[in-house]
């Protein structure tokens, strides 16, 4: 009896996805044994002519990771959903946008000029960018069309099935590979990881007040955090709860705050404004003025509440860019 056929490929991230299925350590040895790889580029030889070669849906499934951004990742992902019975976005930056997709803050323009200009590491005196036709003596160059905005994998393609994180935690990955080979998935479009906050399976969660109130919010290179305390209840910005659990707290555990890279529990249409909803009401203060001001020592707050899932959000990206022309 045949394997079944599975593939991963590489978008709009930083590669951290792909080294989650180097970490499965011994186990990698367990999944090479029940499946075949045949496709999986940043491993292994394979090319975009052995998918073009395939048959349609002869892959039972292919995770994806990374937002998509060029011309290049639109056909990729095109092409192996074509190619694949199953899609699985993998990883926040499929999922929901992540890192990648706060460029939506910005027009491509500038991110082109900040890169190849106005870096104070670029020495580029002619202000030279990337063409996307180039002719040589030995013919003409192309390269991808960088698209206005970032974009999350199903905003382009059918998903099926999502695995969060940043990169997504080992037992996520061995899970989702043992319910496919079971054939034991929840149904289409869930999100595989338990839909409970991650501060439940926080250890500092019995030091949680019942009545969370926060005068002032101090970033982790301000001042010591108590490893034994509720990081939150420190006045540190922590995102556990509002957050999907899977990662067993891995930020808190090495004494961080939760980033919200796990991305939403059901039933949430916003990370961000859910996240920041729930800041919101532990402000200890009613009177405006000095919320405002309590809210001002969040240093970034796009970046903050929207770092892993603007393109995924009602905002999707920026729109008015007249202070950024000025």
């Amino acid at each position: 009896m045949s394997k079944p056929k599975v593939g991963f490929y590489w978008c709009a991230s930083c590669g951290g996805c792909e080294e989650s299925v180097v970490d499965l350590a011994e186990d990698i040895l367990g999944v090479v044994g029940a499946v075949d790889f045949v496709f999986f580029p940043v491993a292994m030889d394979f090319k975009r002519s052995d998918v073009e070669a395939m048959s349609d849906g002869e892959m039972a499934v292919c995770m994806i990771n990374g937002a998509i951004r060029t011309s290049e990742q639109l056909e990729m992902a095109e092409l192996l959903r074509k190619k694949s019975q199953m899609i699985i976005a993998y990883g926040a930056c499929s999922y929901m946008g992540g890192i990648p997709g706060l460029a939506n803050l910005y027009t491509r323009e500038s991110l082109l000029k900040a890169v190849y200009g106005d870096e104070i590491t670029t020495s580029n005196p002619g202000y030279t960018l990337p063409q996307r036709h180039t002719n040589v003596p030995e013919g003409e160059l192309e390269l991808p069309q960088l698209h206005d905005s970032v974009k999350t994998l199903d905003q382009v393609v059918d998903v099926d099935f999502y695995i969060p994180g940043c990169a997504p935690p080992v037992k996520l990955l061995k899970n989702a590979l043992g319910a496919i080979l079971e054939g034991k998935l929840p149904p289409k479009g869930s999100v595989l990881a338990p839909d409970i906050a991650v501060c439940d399976e926080c250890p500092r969660n019995e030091s949680k007040p019942d009545k969370l109130l926060v005068k002032k919010f101090k970033r982790p290179h301000e001042d010591h955090i108590d490893r034994e305390e509720c990081i939150l209840a420190q006045g540190f910005l922590c995102l556990g709860p509002t957050t999907r659990q899977g990662c067993d707290a891995a930020c808190p555990q090495g004494n961080m705050p939760c980033t919200g890279c796990q991305g939403p529990m059901g039933r949430v249409r916003d990370y961000g404004a859910k996240a920041l909803s729930s800041i919101a009401s532990i402000l200890d203060s009613n009177d405006e003025a000095e919320i405002e001001k309590l809210m001002e020592t969040i240093a970034d707050p796009a970046g903050t509440f929207y770092r892993y899932s603007l393109p995924s959000s009602s905002l999707f990206r920026r729109v008015n860019f007249d202070e950024e022309k000025k």
